[in-house]
């Protein structure tokens, strides 16, 4: 994996986030990198997502912000420009991940079948999302899908928790999981920052003893 890809392997937790006020991002990246979390998945669900990525680096310049959920070439430009350092995709568009290639930043796109899986080798992939993760077999299908396809590293999202964080995260196939249980609306729209900062501190305990 590349070196952006490593980091986030290290954190080992993705909040992926539908900010309904771009302007509760930089408040937000606080509160993560509080709780030992200094990445985000911003997410094109919300209007506003490009300024919310904008908002965060300036106010959190060493989080690894990327944007999600995106769906076409001018969604990826907009979020490079506002600093998105990579770009996350609920499906693999292998004409998408050709155009984030040639800018050169980092993309994961969503796969769940063998189709997809051989489709990310032919574009040369290490770390891809699996989406809906829970939905989609969970861990029992990343896992028998590593034995065809060993060379990646996977993003399971969807459906993760404190719960089964743990179940997911010990596995050597799974690079981080995304997740949106720290960064729900209520806890964003009601200004909840020290339990989105505590559940970032509990997940990150659950990364670390899973792994230990």
């Amino acid at each position: 994996m590349n070196a952006l890809s490593e980091k986030i392997s290290e954190i080992g937790v993705v909040p992926v986030i539908k900010l309904k006020n771009p302007e509760d991002a930089p408040r937000l990246g606080k509160a993560l990198c509080d709780g030992g979390v200094p990445v985000a998945e911003i997410t094109f669900r919300a209007a506003g997502a490009d300024r919310a990525i904008k908002l965060m680096s300036e106010a959190c310049p060493d989080m690894i912000i990327g944007a999600g959920t995106v769906l076409s070439e001018e969604q990826i430009d907009r979020a490079v420009e506002a600093g998105a350092k990579f770009i996350v995709c609920p499906g693999l568009d292998v004409e998408l991940v050709k155009y984030a290639q040639k800018k050169g930043v980092p993309i994961f796109p969503g796969c769940t079948t063998p189709a997809d899986y051989h489709a990310a080798y032919r574009l040369g992939l290490e770390l891809i999302k699996f989406f809906p993760a829970e939905q989609s077999g969970g861990i029992k299908k990343i896992k028998a899908m590593s034995a065809p396809f060993p060379m990646f590293k996977v993003m399971p999202t969807g459906g993760i928790s404190l719960k089964n964080l743990a179940e997911y995260i010990k596995e050597p196939v799974i690079a981080a999981c995304g997740g949106s249980y720290m960064v729900t609306a209520d806890l964003i729209e009601n200004g909840k920052w020290d339990e989105i900062t505590e559940l970032c501190k509990e997940s990150v305990k659950i990364v670390k003893e899973a792994r230990a």
